[in-house]
């Protein structure tokens, strides 16, 4: 017998896993500060289709991948904000996750992607929130010309949030048009 518990944390592990490969994969790069990817549509879709918790747990797994494989600190409680709580907030999209399912199941495809939208802004902005905050506090450490750190943390951690939300979105757009299943849970 399958346990659905242990299903959702395997598909949480399989798409951190995932987000790391996408996030390896070259990316759009505005400046050096700015880079826009879509390597949170795998934890979006773990969010939206099991909930906030194995969301946060997926987005928890891709964070631990990247200090292993691709880690810039320089700081430890950087680290710990920017890998370990930023990436986990990305499955605060999981928020939407019953509107989404719910409006797929009855073909309202318009009302699911309303909804997607939604659940990757929220995603994207709790993520880029630690990223900000982690950004202005430890500045110092790799850029202490800067004059107002707030202000610069801001500016390019929002641009990379709004651009990598918009990006998301497209994509997951287009995935769940073409194939609802990813998101919808099989009824037993």
């Amino acid at each position: 017998m399958r346990s659905t518990r242990l299903q959702a944390m395997i598909e949480a592990a399989i798409f951190a896993a995932l987000a790391l490969v996408l996030d390896l994969l070259p990316s759009i790069d505005i400046t050096p500060a700015i880079s826009i990817s879509f390597a949170m549509v795998p934890v979006f879709i773990i969010a939206l289709r099991w909930g906030i918790k194995i969301g946060m747990l997926s987005g928890l797994l891709w964070g631990l991948l990247q200090l292993v494989f691709d880690p810039w600190i320089v700081h430890p409680v950087q680290a710990i904000m920017e890998y370990i709580i930023a990436f986990s907030f990305i499955g605060l999209g999981g928020i939407f996750k019953s509107i989404v399912q719910e409006s797929l199941k009855n073909n309202q495809k318009s009302k699911a992607l309303i909804a997607i939208t939604f659940a990757i802004f929220i995603g994207s902005l709790a993520r880029y929130f630690w990223h900000f905050l982690a950004g202005f506090i430890f500045i110092e450490y790799f850029a202490p010309e800067i004059e107002n750190p707030v202000w610069y943390s801001f500016t390019f951690n929002g641009i990379t949030m709004l651009a990598t939300f918009v990006l998301c979105t497209i994509v997951l757009s287009i995935l769940i048009i073409a194939s609802p299943r990813f998101i919808v849970l099989k009824q037993k």
